[in-house]
C-alpha cells in the first residue's frame, strides 16, 4: 500500500506535478515532446506517396509505438491524478479529470487509432487519420508560451466573442450592399447575398483575390469603404490580444520566485532599488 502511494506520486511528479525538479523530468518531457513532433513529421511525410509507399512498414510500426506510449502516458496520468487535491476523490476526481481539456486531448490523441482498428469504412479512416495531428496540441503541456496564449485566450473570451460578431454583422451588410450594388451588371458573380459574401471575406480580410471585384461606380465606391472598414475591423482582436498578452506577461513577472532567495522578483527589485543582480 506504501509502494503504491510512493510509485503515484513518483508519477505524479514526473508527469503532472508543474514544479516537480525531479532528474527525470526533463527527459520525459523531451522525450514525450520529441515523439509529438515525429508524430507529426510522420504524417506530413506519410502523406506523400513515394515515401508512403517506400516506408509504409515503418510509418505502420512507428504508430503503433507512438499509440503504446500515448495510451501508457494517458493512463499514468488517470492514475496518478488522485495526487492533485483537487481530484483527490478515487472515482469523481478522475472523472472530474477525464473531463479537463489537456485530459481530452490525450485522449482524442489515441482515440482514433483504436475507432480504426474496431472496424471503420475507408471514409471514417481518411478522417480518423487526419484527427491524429491532434496530437500536436499536447505540445500545450510543455510550451509555457502556448500555456500563456490558453490563459490570455480565456481572459479576453468575452472582447474577442464580441469582434467577432462585430465582423460578422460587417460581413453580412457588406454582403447585402454589394449585391444590390452589382447583381444587375454582373448576375453571375453577385448572384446572391450568400455568393456575394466570398468577395466581402476577401475584400474584409484585405486579401483581394481579384477573381470577383465590382465593376459598377457605386460598388467600387462601397469596395473601398468596406476594404478600409475590414482593416479597421480586424484590427479590433489584434489590439486586445496585445493587450492582454502585456498584463499577462506583467503578472508573471510579479509573481515569478527567484530560485536563489525564495523571494518574488519584484520584491527583490524593490530591495536592491530596481538594479540588475549583474549590475554591481
Amino acid at each position: 500500500m506504501v509502494i503504491g502511494k510512493r510509485l503515484r506520486r513518483f508519477v505524479y511528479g514526473l508527469l503532472m506535478e508543474e514544479n516537480s525538479r525531479h532528474p527525470l523530468r526533463r527527459i520525459s518531457d523531451f522525450f514525450l515532446l520529441g515523439l509529438i513532433l515525429a508524430n507529426a513529421a510522420a504524417i506530413v511525410l506519410a502523406s506523400v506517396r513515394s515515401f508512403g509507399q517506400r516506408y509504409g512498414a515503418f510509418f505502420t510500426g512507428f504508430e503503433y509505438f507512438s499509440v503504446a506510449v500515448f495510451t501508457v502516458e494517458y493512463l499514468l496520468r488517470l492514475w496518478s491524478c488522485a495526487e492533485d487535491p483537487r481530484y483527490r476523490d478515487p472515482l469523481r476526481g478522475r472523472l472530474r479529470y477525464m473531463l479537463s481539456p489537456m485530459a481530452i486531448v490525450d485522449l482524442l490523441a489515441v482515440l482514433p487509432f483504436y475507432i480504426a482498428a474496431g472496424g471503420a469504412d475507408l471514409r471514417m479512416l481518411r478522417i480518423l487519420r487526419v484527427f491524429r495531428l491532434l496530437r500536436l496540441v499536447k505540445i500545450a503541456r510543455y510550451s509555457k508560451a502556448l500555456q500563456v496564449f490558453g490563459r490570455v485566450l480565456v481572459n479576453t473570451w468575452g472582447q474577442l466573442v464580441f469582434s467577432l460578431v462585430l465582423l460578422a454583422v460587417l460581413l453580412l451588410l457588406a454582403s447585402s450592399l454589394i449585391y444590390m450594388a452589382e447583381q444587375d451588371a454582373q448576375p453571375e458573380a453577385f448572384s446572391s447575398i450568400p455568393a456575394a459574401m466570398w468577395w466581402a471575406i476577401a475584400t474584409l480580410t484585405t486579401v483581394g483575390y481579384g477573381d470577383i471585384y465590382p465593376v459598377t461606380p457605386l460598388g467600387k465606391f462601397l469596395g473601398s469603404v468596406i476594404a478600409v472598414f475590414g482593416i479597421g475591423m480586424f484590427a479590433l482582436p489584434a489590439g486586445v490580444l496585445g493587450a492582454a498578452f502585456l498584463e499577462e506577461i506583467q503578472a508573471m513577472n510579479k509573481t515569478t520566485v527567484c530560485p536563489h532567495c525564495g523571494r518574488r522578483a519584484d520584491e527583490a527589485r524593490a530591495e536592491g532599488g530596481g538594479e540588475s543582480p549583474s549590475s554591481g
